[in-house]
């Protein structure tokens, strides 16, 4: 109920703002453009989120200009299915991308994790370009299918590239091209996502965080200038080296955003251009990426809207699903009722000691990574408290690892009541429910589901999931669909 308000508060805001603009006799004002920038891997490893080992300068820089919202999550912390939610509006059980586009790949694209038929000429790029927008993708699109997107420059040199600078060019000769027409850019950062490490033009099974990439950074990190992650707690030699390449390639990322802002600074858009910038998850590191945990699910999120948002840290709580209908709303589009989020709107003008109706709950999923192991989870938190639902627990476990993360080989390794072994078991045996109190514990070591005293707001948390589930039609309650879906994508 509270979701269906905001959405048709945002769609009288919408045509309320329309109005106003034909009433002041600016009715052919040129639409604003639209910028939505992502880079993969990016979790929340950022001086303007509180990490002290990262260097992050120009994204430092540009969230003291902008609304820098502190919790924010992506509704999938899987590439595939997290873009998508970003292009739909929709979690990714209702838009159809329930997996990685390039899983399944000895597979016809018909049985292929892809977007719904009905959803395609739905997803954002669309339904710009039908209303007078030129649209690009530069970099990684990865949302199938690709030939769905009407786009009018398409990109991909930059999907696993990391040439930052060819993509900030190809940017400007986008803008340049587009004249006086607004127009919406999907600039994709490959940084830090993990690098094949091939032999003989052959992979090897082993990934890497390239260290440097043509003098980016000028002076990478090394093993012992840096401590474990916070929510992992493995402190040895050969994790530190992969969590000094991993913030050698957030550097490069945020050199490569900075590239990107300075060619909308330079061709004069900086003013007039609504632009969000977001990891497309966690660390592709064990308890980051594909879990429903912290580490993989928030991201940094950071507005800037001329004219309407005012730069301050916002404790609200937003997800990747909001992005379709703020950009709606820019454009002054009406927003679909049956979208999943809503415009950030109402929450980029207001401080923290004003009261505004806003979400108080976040929602997040998870099927497939690749095609396999099928172990679903699903997730709700508010500004204290976090649920994880593990519903194959008994049945099932998840992948061990993620893109070649030693971390969870590493911490078995140690003494059984070591606390890093324990949380790296939980993650290989997860229980049907965790709970997590966010204020004492924010990367989430301590389960409190069989603590006594929390049962009423393990309850109360479980109640808003099943309702989530309903309101949002999700498939993978009913056993039938599964049980084809599973057949489908198994089948020679």
């Amino acid at each position: 109920m509270i979701q269906e308000l905001r959405r048709r508060a945002a769609a009288i805001c919408c045509t309320l703002s329309s109005l106003v603009l034909v009433g002041s006799g600016v009715a052919a004002a040129k639409s604003p453009n639209l910028l939505l920038i992502t880079a993969d891997d990016l979790g929340v490893q950022l001086g303007c989120y509180g990490d002290s080992q990262a260097q992050t300068p120009r994204l430092d820089e540009l969230s003291r200009s902008a609304v820098r919202f502190e919790v924010a999550h992506v509704a999938q912390a899987s590439c595939s299915p997290s873009r998508s939610a970003m292009l739909t509006g929709l979690y990714p059980h209702a838009n159809g991308q329930y997996g990685l586009a390039n899983a399944l790949s000895d597979l016809p694209p018909a049985r292929k994790f892809h977007l719904h038929g009905e959803v395609q000429s739905r997803t954002l790029p669309n339904i710009l370009k039908r209303s007078g927008y030129r649209t690009a993708v530069i970099g990684k699109l990865h949302v199938n299918p690709e030939s769905s997107f009407t786009l009018d420059v398409k990109d991909n040199s930059g999907f696993g590239s990391r040439q930052i600078r060819d993509q900030a060019e190809l940017a400007r000769n986008f803008i340049q091209d587009s004249g006086g027409q607004p127009w919406f850019l999907m600039f994709n950062v490959f940084d830090p996502h993990v690098q094949a490490v091939r032999k003989n033009g052959r992979r090897t099974g082993r990934t890497e965080f390239p260290d440097q990439v043509d003098g980016i950074p000028e002076q990478p990190r090394t093993a012992d200038s840096v401590n474990a992650f916070p929510f992992q707690g493995v402190d040895n030699d050969k994790m530190l080296s992969r969590v000094a390449g991993y913030y050698n390639c957030v550097r490069r990322a945020d050199a490569g955003i900075g590239m990107m802002l300075d060619v909308l600074k330079e061709t004069g858009h900086e003013d007039d251009t609504v632009l969000i910038i977001l990891g497309d998850h966690g660390p592709p590191v064990g308890r980051g990426k594909t879990t429903c945990y912290e580490a993989g699910l928030r991201v940094p999120f950071l507005v800037r809207w001329p004219g309407v948002s005012q730069p301050h840290a916002s404790k609200r709580l937003v997800s990747a699903v909001d992005i379709v209908p703020t950009f709606l709303d820019a454009a002054g589009l009406p927003i679909p009722e049956d979208l999943h989020g809503a415009s950030l709107r109402p929450v980029l003008t207001d401080r923290p000691d004003e009261s505004t109706d806003w979400r108080t709950h976040l929602f997040a999923e998870f099927q497939f990574h690749g095609g396999t192991p099928y172990f679903p989870r699903r997730s709700v938190r508010t500004q204290r408290y976090k649920l994880i639902h593990n519903p194959l627990s008994a049945t099932a476990r998840p992948a061990p690892s993620v893109d070649g993360c030693p971390a969870p080989a590493l911490a078995l390794q140690r003494e059984p009541s070591s606390p890093v072994r324990k949380i790296f078991e939980r993650l290989q045996s997860p229980p049907e429910w965790e709970l997590y109190d966010l204020q004492h514990d924010p990367w989430e070591w301590n389960n409190l589901a069989d603590d006594p005293d929390m049962k009423t707001e393990l309850a109360k948390l479980q109640a808003a999931l099943k309702q989530w589930r309903a309101d949002t039609s999700d498939p993978f309650r009913d056993a039938e669909f599964v049980d084809a879906l599973l057949q489908r994508i198994a089948s020679p």
